[in-house]
């Protein structure tokens, strides 16, 4: 296959192949394929040469085909027939028949948030399908992708890499998390409550700093953060039963023991975002799971 001459080969001869074989004339099939005699009289030349056979002799006023072309019109039509229906036009997307692999890259915080709703939306939509929910961050995301041949990411990614586009989905806030029992602030929390305490620190990469401790040391403050963690769940989970607090995303908060105020530091609002190859954009199966996902979503993150 690799060593064959294409050279020679042109999808145009197969059709002028059909249409001779179904008219027996050339200027009929010139007509049909809407070029000219000469043309079409070309293509039968160029034919002749490909399968070194007549293919068509003239008898009477009609082109009769040889038996070397009644051997190979079946396979003409169905080669043309194939790149018709199959190549060239898309077969519509069944959820209800898709029984693949929906692939989803999450960060951290989206699996703790979504990949039970998720689930459940694709289990009752696309009942036959799986779902691998595969995590991602914003160092790897691209590699991950890639390796994993995913369908899509949800998460907060800055800067991203030019094969991929995104969606907003919404806006989220960081709150101050701690246990009720043994720490007590006032509301608004202050910087002297915020500095006195130990912290927790959600840190994807392991940093026992953020840009938090940046401002802080620019108002003449220090923190101590006493842990790291890139788990949001083991981070409120370091938080019950002791004198330590934590900042996470307000949505992120599930431990209904613990109480949380607005941080008396800025801690800039982040995006969640859908992602997903450019290549994907118009793919009638990347589309539905694109909104059907995004629909999950808006109704959890309300």
């Amino acid at each position: 296959m690799q060593n064959y001459n294409w050279k020679g080969v042109d999808l145009n001869l197969l059709v002028s192949f059909q249409a001779l074989y179904q008219t027996h004339s050339v200027s009929e099939a010139a007509k049909r394929c809407y070029v000219s005699q000469s043309a079409m009289s070309h293509s039968l030349q160029r034919l002749r040469v490909l399968f070194d056979d007549l293919l068509f002799q003239r008898v009477a006023s009609s082109m009769q085909p040889t038996q070397r072309a009644h051997n190979i019109s079946s396979y003409i039509d169905q080669i043309l027939a194939t790149i018709q229906h199959d190549l060239l036009k898309e077969k519509p997307f069944s959820a209800q028949e898709f029984d693949g692999v929906w692939r989803i890259g999450l960060t951290d915080y989206a699996e703790q948030l979504f990949a039970a709703p998720i689930y459940d939306c694709l289990n009752q939509r696309s009942a036959q399908s799986q779902v691998s929910f595969i995590h991602v961050d914003r160092s790897n995301y691209t590699r991950v992708a890639k390796e994993q041949q995913l369908d899509l990411i949800i998460g907060s990614i800055t800067d991203l890499n030019s094969e991929f586009t995104s969606e907003h989905l919404y806006q989220e806030e960081h709150v101050c998390l701690y246990d009720p029992v043994k720490l007590v602030f006032q509301n608004p929390m202050t910087l002297e409550e915020f500095v006195q305490v130990e912290h927790a620190l959600v840190s994807p990469d392991g940093a026992l700093a953020t840009a938090v401790d940046n401002k802080l040391n620019k108002l003449g403050q220090k923190r101590r953060v006493a842990a790291s963690s890139r788990n949001f769940l083991t981070v409120q989970r370091l938080v019950i039963g002791r004198k330590m607090i934590c900042i996470v995303p307000k949505r992120s908060v599930s431990n209904t023991l613990l109480s949380c105020v607005k941080p008396p530091v800025d801690v800039p609002n982040f995006d969640i975002e859908l992602i997903y190859y450019k290549s994907q954009e118009n793919s009638p199966k990347s589309t539905w799971l694109r909104e059907q996902i995004a629909a999950v979503i808006h109704t959890v993150a309300q």
